[in-house]
């Protein structure tokens, strides 16, 4: 008698959806004409000094492993770079890992920290990778709604009404993906305040605190006493036009980086070690480059925001980040409707809002790292098909 087979894959990772973001990415490849205000990456290419770095290594015959932790130059920059930006010092031997992207990052300080059934708090809408790494990590996601009308931000009177005696952390990714929301100091203040009370742990994933817009990014590690409880998370992608090196890191406790560190040597090894070089190189003379590519998305974003306003989908104006968010709900249409047939009929590409969260349906994420001409006519597409609606 032949027994039942056994299945193949695990349960958990099933019950994960294939992301969002990708289903659109996937759609368009090949597709003549389109603009893509999707997959949130910058249009420019990795500066020149960088770029050579990387070759420089090669060059020099730098192409075996690394430190597990990563070279110790990058460490020492990223500890000087950390404690001129935030006030903090890391022992670059002890409390500094360079990871794979901000996003092995992420899932590290969760395997490392989660136990079976610990509650983590985050933004609902918010990056979607957040909630399958909780679930991967055996945590559960406790998803806190933002709402427009605060601007998206995350506010402790939120947080502490979804504290239980099983939460373990809060997940903190602003500026946000998707909303471009920021958080005030009194957001800060609060959620710090709670983390104490309550012992929590803070995950704080920043990679985008460079791209903020009419003010400084001003992070919950520098409070006081936030240091020993914070998991701070960053990197080059995103303010380096770095996407495709791969490559962050995480300040922590000695302690947490320890633990993190073991589940990174045991899957990935280290980081690829030219990619640590151009890195290097990034924190060493790349701030003028910083500052030259945040000033032309200031640029970028104050168009589109106008333009969505003035075509009658209302978008509250995003202060971080590379996105705008749009509602669409007056247009009749749920976000995947509006998403789908802005791509069939006018050739743009931006991502249902439902993608990043229940709070997120009926808003589109539109990104605006691209240029200003593609940012015009994408808008122009946009508003001929909203004005047929």
């Amino acid at each position: 008698m032949r027994t039942a087979r056994r299945r193949l894959t695990n349960a958990k990772v099933e019950r994960i959806p294939a992301s969002g973001i990708r289903r659109f990415f996937d759609l368009v490849s090949g597709v003549p004409g389109v603009i893509s205000l999707g997959v949130g990456e910058p249009d420019f290419v990795t500066p020149e000094r960088f770029r050579e770095a990387a070759i420089r290594s090669i060059k020099d015959g730098l192409t075996k492993y690394t430190s597990n932790y990563g070279i110790r130059p990058l460490r020492e920059a990223i500890s000087a770079h950390t404690a001129k930006l935030r006030g903090i010092t890391y022992d670059p031997d002890t409390e500094i890992l360079v990871t794979v992207g901000v996003s092995e990052a992420v899932d590290l300080a969760l395997r490392a920290t989660l136990n079976e059934g610990d509650e983590v708090i985050l933004a609902d809408p918010s990056y979607v990778a957040y909630v399958p790494g909780i679930v991967l990590a055996g945590g559960v996601p406790v998803a806190v709604a933002t709402e427009e009308r605060y601007e998206f931000r995350l506010r402790a009177e939120d947080v502490e009404q979804a504290i239980t005696d099983r939460t373990r952390a809060i997940l903190l990714g602003f500026p946000n993906n998707p909303t471009g929301a920021v958080l005030t100091d009194e957001d800060r203040v609060g959620i710090a305040r709670l983390a104490e009370r309550h012992d929590l742990l803070v995950y704080a994933d920043e990679i985008y605190d460079r791209l903020v817009y009419g003010g400084e990014h001003r992070s919950i590690v520098s409070l006081p006493d936030m240091r020993e409880r914070t998991i701070y998370l960053a990197g080059f992608s995103k303010a380096y036009a770095m996407t495709g090196w791969r490559v962050g890191y995480v300040c922590a406790p000695a302690e947490v980086i320890e633990q993190m560190m073991k589940i990174h040597q045991y899957t990935v090894m280290c980081v690829p070690t030219a990619g640590q070089y151009a890195a290097l190189e990034a924190l060493r003379s790349g701030e003028g480059e910083v500052l030259r590519m945040v000033a032309e998305y200031d640029r970028r974003r104050r168009v589109m925001w106008r333009r969505f306003n003035d075509m009658g989908l209302a978008c509250f104006e995003p202060r971080g980040a590379f996105y705008c968010f749009p509602n669409v709900s007056r247009t009749g249409l749920s976000d995947d409707e509006f998403a789908e047939r802005l791509l069939k009929e006018e050739k743009v590409v931006v991502v249902p809002g439902g993608a990043f969260g229940e709070r997120g349906r009926g808003y589109v994420r539109a990104c605006y790292a691209t240029s200003l001409e593609q940012i015009e006519e994408a808008c122009d597409r946009i508003a001929r098909f909203v004005g047929r609606l």
